[in-house]
């Protein structure tokens, strides 16, 4: 116990307020002066201004009833993990984890939580802000808005009463979990701050998101470079062992690529066309300059009669040869090779993953008021797993009675 009190103590003294600390991120980014930006941020914040030294018991998101997470249905975990290595991440959802991943490292150096680890929530969670037909903007704001079921105890869902007012989740009754990272109002409110210096705590927006899971995963004393800290943190987070294991296995797999943003709302890889030819620079030798022969001397103290010799004209030197290119046996066969790859390739909703994106997009546009696609979304998913987009779209009906007959669900 002695060493658990010392440890918060120790801990209660590194914190710095983040109100602070986002000032002087902000200020670096706009040019203002640190201090005088720390001074206006720091009144902007009341609430969630340093990493509480306790830690919070509360969680911040619930199970949904037939998933591991909202953008995980039972049965894909492996797909999307499988996916997380090759899929990418917004650019605008990467920013705000590897920011949010810096502000609470300086403001709580004790705590030292990845960007990976809040990418993985924001993935499980909301598939980086655009769940359920959701468009993260360049703003980092997810449009129209995330919000989970009704938790009022119904279809296995707990039971959790209005706490906000409906002012975050436009339920005045029950709660619903809020924004890219979910979190149940009442919670939110221990946990918010203003990380993008915008005058808003906004649990849509997934950089105010991303900061506060940073504050929760941190408060109180694990460390979250270590397995043990990180499983006892997102188990806090969602009281589920599924949602702990697949949160750190997407963790995982972050950690191992190499990430680059791609733009808000894109999906797939990238192609590199590396170019053979530069590897190699092709260089011919100039000639050397012709030498002057150096005019003779008059004569030594021996002296004679005869004059010196005319020097001989020298030749023109001949052009030398370029050299060959050594890489020429590697490339000649490549670039032969490639001569026939001349049509784009045809992408494919390759995964589940893939699959299940698009069907959520396709059925975004659908009215659907008493939510009777979230049970078909799965079977879409494994109808149009290895078409093109195109294809998929051309076999997915476009009205609800259709889509239901179509996945057997219901009749035409």
């Amino acid at each position: 116990m002695t060493g658990l009190l010392k440890s918060r103590r120790s801990k209660a003294a590194t914190l710095v307020p983040l109100a602070l600390v986002c000032a002087a991120w902000t200020a670096s980014l706009t040019g203002i002066d640190t201090a005088s930006a720390s001074k206006t941020k720091a009144s902007d914040l009341p609430d969630g201004t340093a990493v509480p030294s306790q830690a919070i018991k509360a969680p911040a998101s619930v199970p949904v009833p037939g998933s591991i997470a909202p953008s995980v249905p039972d049965g894909t975990a492996d797909s999307v993990v499988a996916g997380a290595s090759t899929s990418g991440i917004p650019s605008a959802a990467l920013s705000a984890y590897q920011r949010g991943a810096q502000i609470i490292d300086a403001a709580d150096p004790t705590c030292n939580v990845g960007w990976e680890l809040i990418a993985a929530i924001g993935r499980v969670e909301s598939d980086h802000g655009q769940y359920d037909g959701n468009t993260l903007g360049s703003d980092g704001v997810s449009t129209p808005g995330i919000y989970g079921p009704e938790l009022n105890g119904e279809n296995g869902t707990q039971a959790i009463m209005d706490t906000d007012g409906g002012q975050l989740d436009h339920d005045t009754v029950y709660d619903r979990a809020v924004g890219p990272m979910q979190f149940i109002p009442s919670t939110w409110s221990s946990v918010k701050v203003d990380a993008d210096g915008d005058g808003q705590r906004n649990p849509q927006d997934i950089d105010d998101a991303s900061l506060a899971t940073g504050v929760y995963l941190c408060s109180g004393t694990d460390d979250l470079s270590n397995r043990a800290g990180q499983e006892a943190a997102v188990y806090r987070y969602n009281h589920s062992r599924a949602y702990v294991d697949l949160v750190l296995r997407i963790m995982e797999a972050y950690s191992q690529g190499d990430y680059t943003a791609i733009p808000s709302g894109t999906y797939g890889g990238t192609v590199f066309t590396p170019s053979y030819s530069s590897a190699v620079q092709n260089r011919t030798h100039k000639p050397s300059k012709t030498v002057k022969p150096s005019s003779p001397s008059t004569g030594g103290s021996t002296g004679g009669d005869n004059g010196p010799s005319t020097p001989t004209e020298p030749s023109t030197p001949s052009t030398p040869t370029a050299p060959k290119n050594p890489l020429a046996p590697i490339t000649d066969p490549l670039t032969k090779g490639l001569g026939g790859i001349t049509q784009p390739l045809v992408s494919t909703l390759s995964t589940l993953t893939e699959a299940l994106d698009f069907c959520n997009s396709q059925f975004a546009t659908i009215p659907d008021p008493l939510h009777l696609l979230d049970a078909a979304k799965n079977k879409c998913a494994t109808k149009v797993q290895g078409m093109t987009e195109t294809d998929a779209a051309a076999v997915i009906p476009n009205t609800l009675t259709t889509i239901l007959a179509w996945l057997g669900l219901g009749k035409a």
